[in-house]
Protein backbone atom coordinates (compact mmCIF):
# COMPACT_ATOMS: atom_id res chain seq x y z
CA UNK A 1 0.00 0.00 0.00
CA UNK A 2 1.38 3.37 -0.96
CA UNK A 3 1.40 6.38 1.34
CA UNK A 4 -1.06 8.12 -0.95
CA UNK A 5 -3.56 5.23 -0.75
CA UNK A 6 -3.11 4.96 3.03
CA UNK A 7 -3.91 8.68 3.40
CA UNK A 8 -6.90 8.32 1.10
CA UNK A 9 -8.14 5.33 3.10
CA UNK A 10 -7.72 7.25 6.36
CA UNK A 11 -9.65 10.22 4.96
CA UNK A 12 -12.48 7.97 3.76
CA UNK A 13 -12.64 6.31 7.18
CA UNK A 14 -12.78 9.69 8.98
CA UNK A 15 -15.46 10.94 6.57
CA UNK A 16 -17.57 7.85 7.28
CA UNK A 17 -17.30 8.47 11.02
CA UNK A 18 -18.35 12.11 10.58
CA UNK A 19 -21.20 11.15 8.27
CA UNK A 20 -22.59 8.59 10.73
CA UNK A 21 -25.67 9.84 12.55
CA UNK A 22 -24.91 11.40 15.89
CA UNK A 23 -28.04 9.94 17.46
CA UNK A 24 -28.94 6.31 17.13
CA UNK A 25 -32.60 5.57 16.67
CA UNK A 26 -34.38 5.98 19.99
CA UNK A 27 -37.75 4.54 20.87
CA UNK A 28 -40.33 5.79 23.31
CA UNK A 29 -40.63 4.04 26.63
CA UNK A 30 -43.18 1.23 26.86
CA UNK A 31 -45.42 2.62 29.59
CA UNK A 32 -48.46 0.39 29.10
CA UNK A 33 -50.66 -1.16 26.46
CA UNK A 34 -51.42 2.36 25.21
CA UNK A 35 -48.50 4.71 24.58
CA UNK A 36 -50.18 7.93 23.43
CA UNK A 37 -47.25 10.28 22.88
CA UNK A 38 -49.15 12.24 20.18
CA UNK A 39 -52.14 12.79 22.51
CA UNK A 40 -54.78 11.31 20.22
CA UNK A 41 -56.84 9.94 23.10
CA UNK A 42 -58.64 11.65 25.94
CA UNK A 43 -57.91 10.33 29.45
CA UNK A 44 -61.15 8.31 29.70
CA UNK A 45 -60.76 6.94 26.19
CA UNK A 46 -57.15 5.92 26.93
CA UNK A 47 -58.10 4.23 30.22
CA UNK A 48 -60.96 2.32 28.56
CA UNK A 49 -58.72 1.18 25.68
CA UNK A 50 -55.97 0.16 28.11
CA UNK A 51 -58.52 -1.94 30.02
CA UNK A 52 -59.85 -3.61 26.84
CA UNK A 53 -56.32 -4.42 25.68
CA UNK A 54 -55.50 -5.94 29.08
CA UNK A 55 -58.65 -8.06 28.94
CA UNK A 56 -57.82 -9.11 25.37
CA UNK A 57 -54.33 -10.17 26.46
CA UNK A 58 -55.64 -12.17 29.42
CA UNK A 59 -58.25 -13.93 27.23
CA UNK A 60 -56.05 -14.69 24.21
CA UNK A 61 -52.47 -14.50 25.46
CA UNK A 62 -51.68 -12.11 22.58
CA UNK A 63 -50.00 -8.84 23.53
CA UNK A 64 -51.35 -5.82 21.66
CA UNK A 65 -50.00 -2.27 22.07
CA UNK A 66 -51.47 0.91 20.58
CA UNK A 67 -48.89 3.67 20.13
CA UNK A 68 -49.09 7.21 18.80
CA UNK A 69 -46.03 9.30 18.13
CA UNK A 70 -45.44 12.89 17.07
CA UNK A 71 -43.10 11.56 14.33
CA UNK A 72 -41.05 8.57 13.20
CA UNK A 73 -37.68 10.21 13.72
CA UNK A 74 -36.93 8.21 16.84
CA UNK A 75 -34.80 10.94 18.39
CA UNK A 76 -32.77 11.65 15.24
CA UNK A 77 -33.14 13.73 12.11
CA UNK A 78 -34.25 10.98 9.75
CA UNK A 79 -37.85 9.78 9.46
CA UNK A 80 -38.05 6.03 9.12
CA UNK A 81 -40.63 4.20 6.98
CA UNK A 82 -43.52 3.21 9.25
CA UNK A 83 -43.12 -0.51 8.55
CA UNK A 84 -39.43 -0.48 9.50
CA UNK A 85 -39.98 1.74 12.54
CA UNK A 86 -42.92 -0.32 13.83
CA UNK A 87 -41.08 -3.61 13.34
CA UNK A 88 -38.01 -2.30 15.18
CA UNK A 89 -40.17 -0.81 17.93
CA UNK A 90 -41.88 -4.17 18.50
CA UNK A 91 -38.52 -5.92 18.68
CA UNK A 92 -37.13 -3.26 21.02
CA UNK A 93 -40.12 -3.53 23.36
CA UNK A 94 -40.31 -7.33 23.08
CA UNK A 95 -44.01 -7.31 22.21
CA UNK A 96 -45.66 -10.73 22.27
CA UNK A 97 -44.33 -14.12 23.24
CA UNK A 98 -40.92 -14.67 21.63
CA UNK A 99 -41.63 -18.34 20.90
CA UNK A 100 -45.16 -17.84 19.49
CA UNK A 101 -44.28 -14.48 17.87
CA UNK A 102 -47.80 -13.25 18.57
CA UNK A 103 -47.49 -9.54 19.29
CA UNK A 104 -49.39 -6.74 17.57
CA UNK A 105 -48.70 -3.00 17.38
CA UNK A 106 -51.09 -0.38 16.03
CA UNK A 107 -49.00 2.72 15.36
CA UNK A 108 -50.05 6.21 14.25
CA UNK A 109 -47.41 8.86 13.50
CA UNK A 110 -48.68 12.43 13.39
CA UNK A 111 -46.07 14.28 11.33
CA UNK A 112 -45.81 11.64 8.61
CA UNK A 113 -49.56 10.95 8.72
CA UNK A 114 -48.91 7.21 8.74
CA UNK A 115 -50.77 4.33 10.32
CA UNK A 116 -49.44 0.79 10.57
CA UNK A 117 -50.57 -2.50 12.07
CA UNK A 118 -47.52 -4.68 12.67
CA UNK A 119 -48.33 -8.34 13.34
CA UNK A 120 -46.01 -11.06 14.62
CA UNK A 121 -45.49 -13.97 12.25
CA UNK A 122 -47.44 -16.27 14.56
CA UNK A 123 -50.64 -14.26 13.96
CA UNK A 124 -50.18 -13.53 10.24
CA UNK A 125 -52.38 -16.42 9.06
CA UNK A 126 -55.46 -14.78 10.65
CA UNK A 127 -54.41 -11.10 10.45
CA UNK A 128 -52.63 -10.68 7.14
CA UNK A 129 -51.16 -7.47 5.78
CA UNK A 130 -54.15 -7.25 3.42
CA UNK A 131 -56.64 -7.44 6.29
CA UNK A 132 -54.58 -4.97 8.33
CA UNK A 133 -54.70 -2.54 5.39
CA UNK A 134 -58.48 -3.05 5.17
CA UNK A 135 -58.86 -2.26 8.89
CA UNK A 136 -56.77 0.88 8.48
CA UNK A 137 -58.70 1.96 5.38
CA UNK A 138 -62.23 1.18 6.66
CA UNK A 139 -62.07 1.57 10.45
CA UNK A 140 -59.28 4.04 11.24
CA UNK A 141 -58.76 6.53 8.41
CA UNK A 142 -62.39 7.65 7.97
CA UNK A 143 -62.46 8.74 11.62
CA UNK A 144 -59.03 10.36 11.35
CA UNK A 145 -60.27 12.37 8.35
CA UNK A 146 -63.19 13.57 10.47
CA UNK A 147 -60.76 14.68 13.18
CA UNK A 148 -61.70 11.86 15.56
CA UNK A 149 -58.22 10.49 16.16
CA UNK A 150 -59.16 8.64 19.35
CA UNK A 151 -62.23 7.11 17.71
CA UNK A 152 -60.10 5.88 14.81
CA UNK A 153 -57.61 4.21 17.12
CA UNK A 154 -60.34 2.60 19.20
CA UNK A 155 -62.20 1.36 16.10
CA UNK A 156 -58.99 -0.07 14.64
CA UNK A 157 -58.03 -1.74 17.91
CA UNK A 158 -61.54 -3.20 18.23
CA UNK A 159 -61.38 -4.61 14.69
CA UNK A 160 -58.00 -6.23 15.40
CA UNK A 161 -59.17 -7.66 18.74
CA UNK A 162 -62.36 -8.99 17.15
CA UNK A 163 -60.37 -10.78 14.45
CA UNK A 164 -57.77 -12.21 16.81
CA UNK A 165 -60.37 -13.19 19.42
CA UNK A 166 -62.08 -15.64 17.07
CA UNK A 167 -61.20 -19.33 16.82
CA UNK A 168 -58.74 -19.81 13.96
CA UNK A 169 -61.26 -21.33 11.51
CA UNK A 170 -63.76 -18.51 12.07
CA UNK A 171 -60.99 -15.90 11.87
CA UNK A 172 -59.82 -17.26 8.51
CA UNK A 173 -63.38 -17.35 7.15
CA UNK A 174 -64.09 -13.81 8.41
CA UNK A 175 -60.84 -12.55 6.89
CA UNK A 176 -61.70 -14.09 3.53
CA UNK A 177 -65.19 -12.59 3.62
CA UNK A 178 -63.95 -9.10 4.55
CA UNK A 179 -61.38 -9.14 1.77
CA UNK A 180 -63.91 -10.47 -0.79
CA UNK A 181 -66.37 -7.79 0.30
CA UNK A 182 -63.75 -5.10 -0.15
CA UNK A 183 -62.89 -6.39 -3.62
CA UNK A 184 -66.58 -6.35 -4.59
CA UNK A 185 -66.98 -2.75 -3.41
CA UNK A 186 -63.76 -1.47 -5.04
CA UNK A 187 -64.37 0.73 -8.10
CA UNK A 188 -63.62 -1.00 -11.37
CA UNK A 189 -60.94 0.41 -13.68
CA UNK A 190 -62.34 2.20 -16.68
Amino acid sequence: MTIRSAIALTLVFRFCLLAAPVHAQQFPELTGRVVDNANYLGPEEEAALEQRLAQFESETGNQFVVVTLPDLKGGGNISYPEDDFTYRLGRHWGIGDAERNDGVILLAANEERRVRIEVGYGLEPVLTDALSATIIRNDILPRFRDGDMGGGLVAGADAVMTQLGLPEGEALARQDELLRSELRSAPEDE
